[in-house]
């Protein structure tokens, strides 16, 4: 049987990496980042990863698919690979890759994911068609994984058409709740189809949390346009009311994602991206369908996850824990992509090719 000290995990160099490289090496994998020429000295400076290879740039990453096939490799992707790999590309990589690829188009998709939710009786800010539509605050959301990059709060049709005139890129229109943001991180274990819910966090984003701290009368005249640009993060404690809703949420989330996205549906590490208004009511901006990079708060673990755990247990050792039972049990074709070719013929047991 293989064990995972003969597989290495391997990840782009970004985001999250350093968490997923730290708990798969805790589960005694290898581990390998996938770094540029400006990140290379950070990833060869932590002893948990074994080797560095360094592109040129991110977006030459399918370059080196062949080599990494040679290799006992299983790829766990996070935000950065969907900032600049595009979903085609994703689809093409034939590497053993952690996680459902069919997901990508509904979470690409504003419309599709929006359907998504919808049908997991998740309550969502109104989506308007057009800026003639506005009849409240919006905010304007630009597609793909860009840490709110390009996101405007729009107040009337008239701001609409002024700000969003020189846009080329696709975006979304969608109400603007006020309320407090928090992103909840889970995780679901197809092997034992449990669901997790693993923490929580806030965004610290500039300029808008900046703008929160002058008061009303003191922003008059000044010409200053909020920016949602995540700089950071901090850690959340949700009331314990309210975990029932939230463990609910992720639930349906998983059980629609079965019907749309094949029978694997949607497994490992995902966020829902929620504001919760005075009434503790939860609105849903979007899914992440990935581990989000407020997890890294966690390294060592959080609260909810110490209740299942009673040791440190990050998102990222989450995954390798996941990766690791399923080798034990002879179920690796459970918790990675049916696109990807697993090793080579003679490199592997019979009991794990799919």
């Amino acid at each position: 049987m293989t064990t995972p000290a003969e597989v290495t995990i391997a990840t782009l160099g970004s985001h999250s990496a350093l968490q997923i490289l730290k708990g798969a090496h805790d589960e005694g994998f290898r581990t390998l980042a996938i770094a540029n020429k400006e990140t290379e000295r950070l990833y060869r400076s932590f002893k948990f990863i074994d080797e560095t290879i360094v592109l040129e740039k991110y977006s030459d990453f399918p370059q080196m698919v062949d080599e990494l096939k040679k290799r006992k490799v299983i790829i766990v992707p996070h935000g950065s690979f969907v900032a600049y790999l595009s979903a085609e590309e994703h689809k093409r990589m034939d590497v053993p890759y952690f996680g459902n690829k069919a997901v990508l188009d509904w979470e690409a998709s504003r419309e599709l994911q929006r359907d998504w939710l919808t049908r997991a009786n998740i309550t969502m800010p109104r989506q308007f068609k057009s800026g003639a539509e506005i009849d409240r605050p919006v905010i304007v959301k630009l597609y793909g994984a860009q840490g709110g990059k390009g996101y405007m709060f729009i107040r009337n049709p008239g701001d609409f058409e002024r700000r969003t005139a020189h846009l080329k890129e696709a975006y979304t229109i969608q109400e603007y709740i006020i309320g407090v943001p928090l992103y909840i991180h889970y995780f679901y274990s197809p092997l034992d189809d449990t669901l997790e819910i693993m923490s929580m966090d806030r965004r610290y984003e500039t300029n808008v949390d900046s703008l929160g701290r002058i008061p009303a009368a003191a922003q008059e005249g000044m010409d200053v346009s909020p920016s949602y640009v995540v700089v950071g993060n901090s850690a959340v404690s949700l009331r314990e009311s309210m975990l029932a809703e939230a463990l609910r949420m992720g639930d349906d989330v998983i059980r629609i994602s079965k019907e749309l996205c094949g029978p694997k549906g949607l497994f490992g590490a995902f966020c829902i991206e929620t504001i919760i208004t005075p009434d503790m009511q939860f609105y849903v901006m979007e899914i992440s369908a990935r581990i989000v990079a407020g997890t890294n708060l966690f390294i060592d673990g959080s609260p909810y996850s110490y209740l299942n755990y009673s040791e440190p247990m990050s998102t990222g050792r989450r995954i390798a824990r996941e990766l690791k039972n399923a080798l034990q049990t002879n179920n690796l074709h459970k918790v990675l992509d049916d696109t990807g070719v697993l090793w080579k013929e003679n490199s592997v047991p019979q009991e794990l090719r799919s």
